[in-house]
């Protein structure tokens, strides 16, 4: 059975077009919650969701909408207002209930929305149930009898519990007195958690991007704009920057310097760290677009290592099918499954500073011995879909960069999941040949589209 509405992370576009809109949302926490309530889900109990969502003012809205789907379908509603997707996830769990929703685009701008489903355990939906609402949604809604609404409760002390969940994943014996912290929150759904977290451990926090206003999420702030705390780290003499995005699951980070650090840094120190101590269990999962440099320091480390495709999605059903627990991507979605059951900045954070504090050094000094190779990525605007891979003229250029690259490189052609895109991604020791082959390609690439 083919999706209509899910992704691969829920259901997202635009607010105010199909289907991100207040009629649709309330359909599909309708559909939602007559799933849940269904004998296999809910086993014979009355179901609870709980829902939070991130700082965009079409949230409100669409917490409405989706909430009256729910009591409509009999389920009760525990609202948590703004917090990260991650707290979602450990509240669902903690609370016991059936499943929780996030209303969040994550790192899109504010215009967009989207509604990402947790099952109790506080994983993402199996597949299974997925469809199954899906199949729903083709039913009409038929509200329950007033005897067998559900009901609606705030929960006022959503952010303190989490709050006290991320530092439980820090050691007892160790503190962060001495660090001087830039946060940086994406005008997002962490804003009034994350400094609070690295603060009650000790750290002098500056907090930047932490005014939200319903339209400035991830505006000039946040991971996929970091540019103003590597200025800030600088200005205020931090030791290190700490950057999520707008829901709080992705992390990037700042060295005393101002220098970034992505996603397969901070994973290399955490991974380093946890061989050295033992902790390892098993090896890593990384993605197409992790560093060969990555992936050459597992093997030097003597660490099993594998590719998922690009998404944490991926990178969690490799770890589980492995019986690891430690993965992530380089656009800093980091998971380790011995602290969360996702993704989670916070907690990601967390553990780079306490490799560092292990190991007593710098960021720029942990992760000064994985020298990152030069990547370039260039997107192909493409008109059709094709097998552009084997097409004689693409196939010609990336014969001519296996052997200029000489085994010292890796290349990767990717046909974009949302926009009529074929990104072309070279990789190598040698920046000059790795941007020579990339470019060769690209143009390879635009004349097949021809």
């Amino acid at each position: 059975m083919s999706r209509k509405y899910f992704g691969t992370d829920g259901v997202r576009g635009k607010v105010g077009e199909h289907p991100i809109t207040p009629q649709f949302v309330m359909h599909l926490g309708y559909a939602a919650g007559k799933v849940l309530a269904s004998a296999e889900h809910a086993q014979g109990e009355r179901p609870g969701v709980l829902i939070g969502k991130d700082t965009r003012i079409s949230g409100y809205m669409l917490e409405s909408a989706l909430e009256a789907g729910f009591i409509a379908a009999g389920i009760d509603v525990y609202l948590a207002g703004p917090i990260p997707t991650p707290a979602v996830a450990y509240l669902t769990r903690a609370l016991r209930l059936q499943a929780g929703v996030v209303i969040s685009a994550s790192h899109n701008p504010f215009e967009d929305n989207g509604i990402k489903f947790f099952s109790g355990s506080g994983a993402k939906l199996p597949d299974n149930v997925e469809l199954a609402i899906e199949a729903a949604l083709d039913e009409p809604m038929q509200t329950n009898p007033s005897a067998s609404l559900g009901k609606a409760k705030r929960i006022d002390d959503a952010a303190g519990r989490y709050i006290e969940f991320c530092k439980s994943t820090f050691p007892n014996e160790m503190n962060l007195r001495g660090l001087k912290i830039v946060v940086d929150s994406a005008h997002g759904a962490a804003y009034h958690i994350a400094r609070h977290v690295f603060h009650e451990l000790g750290a002098e926090v500056v907090a930047i991007g932490a005014e939200p206003d319903g339209l400035n999420i991830n505006a000039g702030y946040g991971a996929t704009k970091p540019q103003n705390l590597q200025k800030a780290v600088v200005e205020h003499k931090a030791d290190i920057g700490i950057a999520l995005d707008g829901d709080g699951d992705r992390l990037i980070m700042v060295d005393a310097d101002g220098t970034l650090y992505d996603g397969d840094q901070s994973l290399y120190i955490i991974a380093r760290q946890r061989h050295a101590e033992g902790a390892l269990k098993g090896g890593v999962v990384g993605t197409l677009m992790t560093n060969l440099a990555f992936e050459h320091a597992m093997q030097h480390l003597g660490i099993p290592f594998v590719r998922a495709k690009v998404g944490d999605r991926y990178v969690m059903e490799l770890l589980q099918q492995h019986d690891w627990q430690l993965g992530g991507e380089n656009s800093g979605h980091i998971i380790c499954l011995d602290k969360h059951s996702t993704g989670d900045g916070i907690i990601s954070a967390l553990q780079v500073l306490h490799a560092l504090r292990m190991k007593r050094q710098t960021l720029a000094q942990a992760a000064g011995d994985l020298h990152m190779y030069p990547q370039i990525l260039i997107n192909v605007r493409v008109s059709k879909k094709a097998d552009y891979v084997n097409h004689p003229a693409v196939k010609h250029a990336l014969d001519t960069a296996e052997v200029m690259l000489d085994g010292k490189g890796r290349v990767l052609l990717r046909p974009s999941g949302t926009e009529p895109l074929l990104r072309v991604m070279v990789e190598g020791e040698d920046g000059a040949k790795v941007k020579l082959c990339a470019e060769k390609i690209a143009e390879a690439v635009r004349a097949a589209a021809a």
